[in-house]
């Protein structure tokens, strides 16, 4: 496995068929990482709440993998977006390690940000 600072996600769209947690789930089997960023439009609550829901085990792994890299000293963050902004409410607060921010600065290995 591959060791790299930072990994950035965002735009996964868990709960739909689009979701393509498949490869995702290949990403993340070659990188560990210091941080994990889950940067918006993780979770799409808005095709969950028309009725449109779509959950694969390969989904239900990929949140399984992100608490377990946090429970591991992955230090993972998640900032809802547009599509699971009604998470915006639990700003603050961690899920398994998992915490979730309204926003959050990252500082590049070289110092900048």
């Amino acid at each position: 496995m591959r060791q790299v600072r930072s990994i950035f996600l965002s735009d996964i769209h868990l709960g739909t068929r689009a979701c393509q947690a498949e490869h995702l789930l290949g990403l993340l089997k070659e990188y560990s990482s210091e941080y994990v960023f889950l940067l918006g439009d993780i979770v799409d609550l808005w095709s969950m709440s028309r009725g449109e829901v779509h959950w694969s085990p390969e989904q239900n792994t990929f949140i399984q993998k992100m608490l377990r890299r946090s429970r591991h000293g992955e230090k993972v963050f998640f900032i809802p977006g547009n599509h699971d902004e009604a998470l915006r409410e639990y700003v603050g607060m961690a899920f398994g390690n998992v915490m979730v921010e309204r926003e959050y600065i990252h500082t590049a290995a070289d110092g900048r940000r």
